[in-house]
């Protein structure tokens, strides 16, 4: 807990903290009416998995250029650009009128999105250096935070019944604390480091961390884009409760995340990622059940199990020795990202040729190879 009282006792922390938080709102409050958008517009689940392949396809757009733009910028002003950015293109989606422009605002959603991912992260980790203080795994859980309140959002849905202007008032509130606190990180700069040609042997070591970044990654994209659907379809959950999977996991992420700097520093990042697989494997079998209760439960221990093993691997990323931080996470994020975005337009496509239940299944499987990965990783350290 020491990285979250730190967060709460310095504006220099709270800041990029709060920027992590904000992506995850809008982010969150957009996945809370999926639903409706799918209804609204007519679409399949087939064409929805389409629409939200274009939100990836504009992170994956960006990333090449983030490090050049973060460096060139300096970590600081990029990430208030960012935050500048995502908070217009936010509106879009919500306010669309037809399918192919749903698809165009979420593309550039996904462009602004993903400078801001790769801006904050450089940022925190160029702060922990300057600082020598680890708060990277807590700041991550000021983005599983945004979750939650994006999750306790959507029991405002019956009263203000006009998803345009949940948004609208969401993105003015967000913005005008991220404007209050963007001077105290607006000036930083990464420190200048001594460079190595690229060589694929500076990144072999981050290769296997890149699959479980994957895998992770892909579950909570999963859960935050197909969670409702599945109460709503599967486990023929009350209207009330359809936000409910999201909301759990959000929180037990946020609690994941805000001990997991302590929980790192005395077990260890391996363990780490078996403990979190193996609770992250009963929480599948649980959302198997089909009882509403029971995947509530299940999405909650998803939560609990990836809710660390994230932070690490931006961590290491942002510290190999040769490597520009700003390269490193753009590194470890486009493995990760590739997951989270591109795993749901996929699981999209099989839950339209089967039903939701089949994807979480395909999911389960993938954590099953997570814990085997943590298992080569755990001999290979011994």
């Amino acid at each position: 807990m020491k990285s979250l009282q730190l967060i709460f006792s310095n504006p220099r922390y709270f800041g990029p903290a709060w920027v992590f938080a904000s992506l995850n709102i809008w982010f969150g409050t957009w996945a809370v009416y999926i639903p409706s958008v799918k209804e609204n517009l007519g679409i399949n689940k087939a064409d929805l998995g389409i629409a939200i392949f274009f939100l990836s396809l504009g992170v994956f757009t960006i990333f090449p250029m983030a490090s050049t733009i973060i460096n060139k910028l300096g970590v600081g002003r990029s990430t208030w650009y960012g935050v500048v950015l995502s908070s217009v293109a936010a509106l879009f989606p919500l306010f669309v009128p037809n399918y192919y422009l749903l698809m165009g605002s979420l593309f550039l959603f996904g462009a602004s999105n993903g400078l801001t991912d790769i801006s904050m992260n450089t940022l925190v980790t160029e702060i922990e250096k300057e600082d020598k203080q680890n708060f990277m795994s807590a700041a991550h859980g000021f983005f599983s935070l945004g979750g939650v309140l994006a999750g306790l959002g959507s029991f405002l849905i019956p009263f203000i019944n006009n998803p345009p202007l949940h948004m609208l008032l969401t993105v003015i509130l967000v913005f005008a604390i991220n404007l209050y606190f963007r001077r105290n990180y607006y000036h930083i700069k990464s420190a200048p480091i001594e460079k190595e040609p690229f060589s694929f042997k500076l990144f072999r070591p981050l290769l296997l961390l890149g699959i479980v970044g994957f895998v992770a990654m892909g579950s909570e994209g999963a859960i935050v884009d197909w969670s409702g659907l599945y109460l709503k379809e599967i486990t023929l959950a009350p209207e009330a409760f359809i936000g409910a999977g999201f909301l759990v996991f959000s929180t037990m992420m946020t609690l994941g995340r805000f001990l997991g700097d302590g929980v790192s520093s005395r077990i260890g990042s391996v363990r780490i990622v078996a403990l979190g697989s193996l609770i992250a494997i009963l929480g599948y079998f649980a959302v198997l059940s089909g009882n509403t209760v029971m995947a509530i439960t299940g999405f909650a221990l998803n939560g609990l199990g990836f809710s660390v093993i994230v932070p690490e691997l931006f961590r290491i990323g942002g510290n190999v020795k040769g490597v520009e931080s700003a390269q490193g996470v753009a590194f470890i994020a486009g493995t990760g990202y590739a997951g989270f975005l591109i795993g749901p337009v996929i699981l999209g496509f099989i839950a339209e040729k089967g039903d939701l239940k089949d994807t979480f299944v395909v999911l389960l499987i993938c954590v099953v190879f997570v814990l085997g990965v943590s298992q080569i990783l755990s001999r290979r350290k011994a």
